[in-house]
């Protein structure tokens, strides 16, 4: 594969030329305006750390009204203060974000009503790679005992490199010289489930500890902070394969009932060392790195129906054109036991100096190293009461009812038998060329490598222009590479040789009893499900054992699912600071320019046909752009405590990594009329008009894939807020507009394709031929209203004081055409409705606090078929969540604080459905209850 260096000789001399140049214009004026907010935001932080709700509320107030951007800040005593397992779900608190939750927990968020790829994340200013399969970054990587808080600009400045179309997350960790004390904290927290006994640890423990420290008359400090999670979760799941409208109504075409156990193992560490010797010069190197280790195994039953060889019986049910209720004879289920595991390690390294040339202008230079390495894997195995290759096993009659949560079952077969299960291919998915036994179950292997490199050199410092007061200035060279590998393969019971070259196992493998493979078979309750139970083992164990072989499964689908995404990114930008007045108003803010040049590159593979008859071709492609992206931001303050804020700016967002890549599942039809001559002739003979070269409808060539050519997401965006701060900012309330206007959006379009090199029967006609591939479209606008109120009870009576409030709302509305125009799918990740409200009470050492988060439908992305990416419409969600701690304020337990946490009290499910209508349920996944009581300690 082709790889490139990113820190070339050329961009390496311009950085520096450009810093030096800073030196000779260097005019008598005081320290730049960057180090001046750098010191600002290292104040907040050392107040954070040392504060409760109530303060932590100010700080995060006054990060809001400090910044020259429309920003949201969350404080590290407000990420500590409820049972987050990542900062999604604190992010998801703030007015206009909300996050998507995956296995019970906040995972990805979406800003302002766009999915996940549009937001940025950053750690400490620096761009981040992401363990998943695109761009965005999958918060729960990060622990939040490890970070200070968060900003997230929702409007850039010039500055601001690495920025996203919808918004920037900035995830920072302390400054020790700016904390200015010797702190040393700890805490323990005990978790327990309210659901059990669905094949996994029902209890979890999480701990953390931080140490920072000043040495060398305070001119070192250091930061160490590490936490270390093991985290269960417990579910009951539904999923159906479809509505089928056979029928003359639409009826369910299978589904699968499953219960869930997994484990979530990981631990973070952040490590900072600072050094300021004078006052002209400081240095920090900050690492993180994370190893994250999920487990997750499902047992149950999956149900072919509709979709099968099952019949519906007469008098079934009709409500409103879905079968509500009914009978289907000839059942043959399949049980099943899987498992998925993924593992990452994380790791980000950065550098930063800055050194002041004079007493007017500085230059800075920052690097900054990110990598992820991620490994799946998601083995399935199946059972049921013979082999559907044969016609053997019995059949059942079930009858069935829809519900809210999916379907209930009355089964006429003991499941849970192991006497009446053996290992196999129940309905004969895997063809008589795999034996008797058939596909008895399915593995698939992905690996990913997300590496960033990047450095950014700057100059800045006071001017006298006019009314422009400061000037920055720099030029950052980036690259980053992505690689996803892919392998799977056919599980078939022992017994039988494969073939690779026929394609064939010889032998006579067949169905092999539980009893015989060794491994310990027990029962899962499906009861939620109508179903008493169903055999339940240790899959990676009968993986394990002498009860299978596996058959490498080489097919054109697997070969696309492999890529190489590389991209250079060098980025010169300017930012001009001023203040001002507007009549007898102050003015300030900023405004100025990004010139961004990008390169980039898509290596994979197309392929056609399967096993012996694949074949491969290795195909690249990608493009080089020039973007100018202007951007400004205006603050008028209309008093001493209320602003008016005005911003704009071109941002973009770069296409998914899967839409990059070259690669196609491609055919040829030699029965089409420009197939070949001969073709053409037969044609003619026959009474046709023979081949139409220009009519790419009668080509042989068809196919799918990306498209290594596409250019960037483009936004045109406008923001207006208003901003009232409380006395001593003890709270504030806020009300903003915005409205982006994309210029383009991606989808999936049919276009002319050239096929040359591609491989085909014949000497085709033509070279031409039509493909489905991700294309740049037509736009649209997306817009929106958020108000933020942070109100402290005091305010309104001193009875009250200790008690407040802070609550937000945003609504979003979107004419963007996901699938193109005439299409009706709305915008993936937008909410038209998110809420968020969190009541809280704090005096003399005790502390309680109770938080609701809501979103309406949207169309989320989720796993599918064979662990592909699809969308699917998520039904609206409330999430709450509860806390009560109390801290000892004196004697000899001074500083500890004691607290007990509740998560998702409600028991709020996670559902997707179809067509708009909740009746159709897709995917039905309810996690109960989860509680941690613990102890924290710091001095």
């Amino acid at each position: 594969m082709q790889d490139r260096d990113i820190f070339s000789r050329n961009k390496i001399s311009m950085a520096v030329a450009l810093a030096l140049a800073s030196y000779g214009s260097a005019q008598a004026q005081e320290a730049s305006s960057s180090g001046d907010a750098m010191d600002s935001e290292r104040e907040v932080i050392e107040e954070v750390v040392t504060t409760g709700i109530r303060r932590s509320l100010e700080d995060s107030a006054a990060i809001k009204m400090d910044n020259e951007s429309i920003v949201e800040a969350i404080s590290a005593e407000e990420i500590g203060k409820l049972p987050d397992v990542s900062i999604a779900e604190s992010l998801a608190r703030l007015p206009g974000l909300t996050a998507q939750r995956l296995n019970g927990r906040g995972q990805v968020i979406s800003v302002r009503g766009l999915s996940p790829d549009f937001t940025t994340a950053l750690l400490n200013g620096r761009e981040q790679v992401s363990a998943g399969d695109n761009r965005g970054v999958e918060f729960d990587q990060y622990p939040s005992e490890v970070l200070s808080g968060v900003v997230v600009y929702k409007t850039p400045d010039a500055a601001l490199t690495g920025q996203g179309l919808a918004g920037t997350a900035d995830l920072q960790v302390v400054r020790p010289l700016d904390h200015g004390e010797q702190t040393i904290a700890a805490n323990i927290r005990y978790q327990w489930l309210e659901y059990s006994g669905r094949g996994g640890d029902d209890k979890g423990v999480r701990y953390s500890g931080t140490y920072i420290d000043q040495f060398a008359d305070d001119t070192v400090g250091v930061v160490l902070a590490v936490a270390d999670m093991s985290s269960p979760t417990q579910a009951d799941w539904f999923e159906a394969w479809g509505y089928p409208s056979d029928p003359g109504a639409l009826v369910i075409g299978g589904g699968k009932a499953w219960v869930q156990a997994s484990e979530l193992d990981r631990t973070g560490v952040v490590g900072v060392l600072e050094y300021e010797p004078s006052d002209t010069f400081h240095a920090t190197v900050d690492m993180f790195y994370s190893k994250f280790d999920e487990s997750l195994r499902y047992t149950g039953l999956e149900v072919p129906l509709w979709w099968s060889s099952a019949s519906l019986q007469p008098g079934f049910t009709v409500e409103n054109g879905l079968v509500t209720e009914g009978t289907f004879t000839g059942v043959k289920p399949v049980g099943r036991n899987d498992a998925n595991f993924r593992q990452s390690d994380l790791r980000s390294v950065g550098f930063n100096a800055t050194w002041a040339v004079d007493d007017n202008w500085s230059v800075e230079a920052d690097a900054n190293y990110s990598n992820i390495n991620r490994t799946d894997q998601i083995l399935e195995t199946y059972v049921g009461t013979g082999s559907g290759v044969t016609g053997e096993g019995a059949t059942d009659t079930m009858d069935f009812t829809m519900l809210e949560s999916g379907i209930s079952f009355n089964a006429g077969l003991d499941y849970a038998d192991p006497n009446l299960m053996v290992l196999t291919d129940p309905q004969g998915w895997g063809g008589t060329r795999r034996g008797d036994g058939g596909q008895a179950g399915f593995n698939k292997f992905f690996t990913v490598d997300d590496t960033i490199e990047q450095l950014r050199l700057s100059a800045m410092g006071d001017v006298e222009w006019g009314f422009i007061s400061n000037l920055e200035y720099g030029l950052k060279v980036s690259q980053r590479r992505k690689l996803m590998d892919n392998d799977e393969e056919i599980i078939t019971t022992a017994g039988g040789t494969y073939d690779p070259v026929a394609d064939q196992v010889t032998g006579n493998p067949s169905s092999v009893s539980l009893g015989s493979t060794g491994v310990a078979i027990g029962a899962a309750d499906l009861s939620y499900a109508g179903i008493p139970g169903v055999v339940s083992y240790d899959a990676v164990a009968m993986y394990n054992s002498n009860a299978y072989f596996k058959v490498p499964f080489v097919h054109r689908d697997v070969t696309v699912k492999s890529w190489d995404i590389q991209e250079d990114v060098t980025t010169a930008y300017a930012k001009f600071g001023f203040d001002s007045t507007w009549g007898n108003k102050p003015v300030s803010g900023n405004f100025g320019l990004q010139l961004m040049h990008t390169d980039q590159l898509g290596i994979s593979k197309s392929g056609i046909g399967e096993f012996s008859s694949l074949q491969e071709v290795a195909v690249q492609g990608g493009r080089s752009y020039y973007d100018l992206l202007p951007s400004f931001n205006v603050t008028i303050e209309l008093t001493d405590d209320s602003f008016f804020r005005i911003a704009g700016a071109r941002t973009l967002a770069r296409p998914r990594m899967d839409n990059l890549l070259p690669g196609l599942v491609f055919s040829f039809n030699s029965n089409k009329p420009c197939a070949s001559q001969a073709a053409s002739d037969a044609d003619a003979t026959s009474g046709g008009d023979g081949c139409t070269l220009s009519d790419l409808e009668e080509s042989p060539w068809g196919g799918g894939g990306g498209n290594p050519e596409l250019d960037p997401w483009i936004a045109n965006a406008f923001d207006i807020s208003y901003e009232k701060y409380f006395e001593d900012r003890a709270g504030y309330l806020a009300i903003a507009a915005f409205y982006k206007d994309l210029e383009t959006y991606i989808y999936n379009q049919t276009v002319p394709f050239n096929f040359t090199g591609y491989p085909s029967d014949v000497t085709p006609l033509t070279t031409t031929g039509l493909a489905s591939t991700w294309q740049n479209g037509e736009g649209g606008s997306i817009q929106g209203l958020e108000f933020a109120l942070s109100l402290p009870g005091g305010m309104v009576h001193d009875s009250l004081d200790g008690f407040g409030a802070f609550l937000t709302y945003s609504y979003t509305d979107s004419e963007i055409e996901s699938n193109g125009p005439g299409s009706a799918t709305p915008l993936p990740g937008l909410s038209e409705q998110v809420g968020n409200l969190t009541l809280y009470f704090e005096r003399d050492g005790f502390s309680a606090r109770v938080s609701g988060r809501y979103r309406s439908d949207f169309l989320g992305e989720v796993s599918g078929f064979a662990a592909g990416r699809t969308l699917r419409t998520v039904e609206s969600e409330t999430i709450v969540d509860a806390q009560v701690s109390y801290m000892f304020q004196s004697g000899p337990l001074d500083g500890v604080n004691v607290l007990l946490q509740g998560y998702n009290l409600t028991d709020e499910p996670f559902k997707t459905f179809d067509n708009d209508d909740p009746r159709q349920v897709r995917n039905y996944q309810q996690y109960g209850r989860s509680y941690l009581v613990g102890l924290s300690y710091q001095f």
